[in-house]
């Protein structure tokens, strides 16, 4: 009996205890402000000289789509995918019968027009001779036969041009090939109509000329005014790896395209046949930073999906700046941006830290 009494005390005691009015212990930090340990850096202000690495693909250097210049149908065609062809090699042939009777009827009035300015000539010629005798032949009469001589000499002509304009176009029939290449695409076969197209229509063939070839590459705006044409640029393919090739910078827009960019080509001999249109590259293009460029170290940019910045300390607070990178050297990278040189950047940072951290 005791020892329940005992329990029933001390259970009693307990659920005053927890009934009490003592608070619980705040354990949260009652810091506000985070407060970041700094590794500044300072923005300095120099010459940058390095190489930028952009993306570049390969182009024929001559590329064609071949479409007739007159309407007729496929009679023969002597080549097909990949078909390698020398200039003025026949390609294919085509016929159109109408045209043999344009041919025929260019002729007959040719034939006719020769035979009537013959026949003046001569008339013109028995005039002359006949006013050589005072008061035979009026003069009057003698200008007019001469007139029509002329009239009917150049009606001759015309229709000797018309001849020559019909076997033009019969000439036409037959298509040749207008450089050394090989055919990538042919999209027509024997019995086909074809006619002449507009640039998007689909060609007959398509004949390009790899034995060179352009690398074509965008430089973007900011470094327009910074590539070094003298020196050579070294390039690697993506379909072969460790292999390095270099060359010279062969020609430049000189423009800005739509995307803000300036396109280069770099000339590249395909003495094996291994490299093949429309293959990416990776070009490293030497740099020379002309003017002053404002550099901080690389590990100070922080990048995300959606900016770029850096975070500069302001009397012990952090700010973030968002910046555009240039040139990239060993262990600096051109920046542009709200900087001036001798402002303080948290090196290594994070995106952990926010606007107006302290920095200590």
């Amino acid at each position: 009996m005791k020892s329940k009494l005992i329990i029933l005390s001390l259970f009693s005691c307990f659920l005053a205890a927890c009934g009490g009015n003592e608070k619980p212990v705040d354990l949260t930090d009652k810091q506000t402000t985070k407060e970041q340990k700094a590794d500044l850096a300072i923005v300095t202000e120099k010459a940058l000289s390095s190489a930028a690495r952009l993306p570049g693909q390969l182009a024929p250097f001559n590329e064609v789509n071949i479409f007739p210049k007159v309407n007729g149908f496929v009679k023969e065609i002597f080549v097909d995918r990949g078909s390698e062809v020398s200039k003025g090699q026949l390609l294919l042939v085509l016929e159109a019968p109408e045209m043999e009777s344009q041919l025929q009827a260019a002729n007959s009035r040719y034939l006719q027009a020769q035979e009537t300015a013959t026949a003046t000539k001569e008339k013109y010629n028995r005039l002359k001779q006949a006013a050589s005798e005072p008061g035979s032949v009026s003069p009057l009469e003698l200008d007019n036969a001469a007139a029509r001589m002329r009239a009917d000499n150049a009606i001759a002509q015309a229709e000797k041009s018309n001849v020559q304009s019909v076997k033009t176009m019969q000439g036409y029939l037959r298509v040749y090939a207008p450089f050394n290449g090989t055919i990538t695409q042919r999209n027509v076969s024997p019995g086909a109509l074809v006619a002449p197209g507009k640039s998007t229509d689909q060609p007959m063939l398509i004949l390009q000329d790899t034995h060179k070839m352009r690398l074509e590459v965008a430089i973007p705006e900011d470094y327009v005014d910074k590539v070094d044409l003298k020196q050579k640029v070294s390039f690697t393919f993506n379909a072969m790896p460790g292999v390095t090739h270099s060359a010279k910078i062969s020609r430049s827009a000189n423009s800005l395209n739509d995307m803000r960019s300036e396109a280069i080509e770099i000339d590249v001999t395909n003495d094996h046949g291994q490299l093949k249109p429309g293959m990416y590259a990776e070009v490293k293009i030497p740099m020379l930073s002309g003017a002053k460029s404002l550099l901080v170290p690389t590990s100070a940019i922080i990048r995300s999906t959606e900016r770029r910045y850096v975070v500069t300390v302001v009397d012990g607070k952090a700010k973030l700046i968002d910046v555009k990178e240039g040139l990239v050297g060993k262990d600096e990278t051109e920046v542009f941006g709200d900087l001036k040189p001798g402002d303080k950047v948290l090196n290594n940072a994070n995106d952990e830290v926010k606007d107006g951290d302290a920095i200590r």
